[in-house]
């Protein structure tokens, strides 16, 4: 994370230097800084608003209460906060910035789809999320990628219309806008490698850590080919959440090949499902 910051202020300082005034460097630091206090504290709330999860009590669905109790039991998590996301396509997420301030979603569809042990093995996965602190590196990160995509596309705008005088040109010299247009065209590609990079290493991090919770890999494996098989995308997912879930909620639009799986924001289901089932956890 401090390495994803300088990457972030150093596109910024590439801009000041270019347009010869520090008080962008200044400005646009400030604005990480925000950016990443906003995300600590208050990513939970955002996302699940975005989803549109609404939270349940013990006594809304006393079965799925007692399934998260028991394994955060077991796992030595405190309870997190339920929310139930009212979509067909069955997925799940966790969010949140400590264990003790975090909350897990699931949506009606998984709830209806998935028997007990694979609805355990989604909740485990979420927990180990919960427990190895991914719900707050993921959400961060999307903070800090989407502001790297915002200060390019504001600079490429200004240089388009006009927005260096010739002096800075001069001042600038070849070189310099050389690395100029390179970060302003490359910074938010690499920014998104990065982001999709960790959401990939710490989906199978999850899922092994859930299924050496639930002493059942099956249960994982299983659930995963289901959600998989399920032809809708969910309604109310967005490219911004879509690496907090544990499945893709896009169906349809993963295209194949290295570079494209470059850019995806899940590992292969097919790849995971195996790594699930060549696991020995007695």
């Amino acid at each position: 994370m401090t390495g994803f910051s300088v990457f972030t202020i150093g596109v910024i300082y590439v801009f000041s230097q270019v347009y010869n005034n520090p008080i962008i460097l200044y400005v646009g630091a400030t604005i990480v800084a925000m950016q990443s206090f906003i995300s600590y504290w208050y990513s939970d709330k955002i996302v699940l608003s975005i989803s549109g999860a609404m939270p349940i009590e013990a006594n809304d669905n006393q079965d799925l209460y007692r399934l998260v109790e028991n394994l955060c039991i077991t796992a030595g998590l405190p309870i997190p906060k339920i929310y139930i996301i009212d979509d067909l396509a069955p997925n799940a997420f966790a969010t949140g910035r400590d264990p003790k301030h975090a909350a897990i979603a699931v949506t009606s569809g998984l709830l209806q789809r998935l028997n007990r042990s694979e609805l355990e093995g989604v909740v485990a996965h979420e927990l180990s999320h919960i427990g190895n602190r991914d719900i707050l590196l993921s959400t961060i990160v999307v903070i800090l990628v989407g502001f790297i995509s915002l200060i390019s596309d504001l600079f490429l705008r200004m240089s388009l219309f006009g927005g260096r005088s010739r002096d800075d040109e001069n001042k600038s010299g070849g070189f310099l806008m050389l690395i100029y247009f390179a970060v302003m065209i490359l910074s938010p590609v690499v920014g998104m490698l990065i982001h999709m990079t960790i959401s990939r290493k710490r989906e199978y991090l999850a899922d092994a850590s859930g299924a050496l919770l639930t002493r059942y890999p099956e249960g994982l494996a299983s659930a995963l080919e289901k959600i998989s098989e399920f032809p809708l995308s969910m309604t109310k997912a967005s490219k911004a959440t879509a690496h907090l879930y544990i499945a893709s909620p896009f169906k349809g639009k993963d295209a194949a090949g290295f570079v494209a799986g470059l850019f995806m924001t899940h590992p292969p289901i097919e790849e995971r499902v195996q790594i699930l089932r060549g696991m020995d956890v007695k």
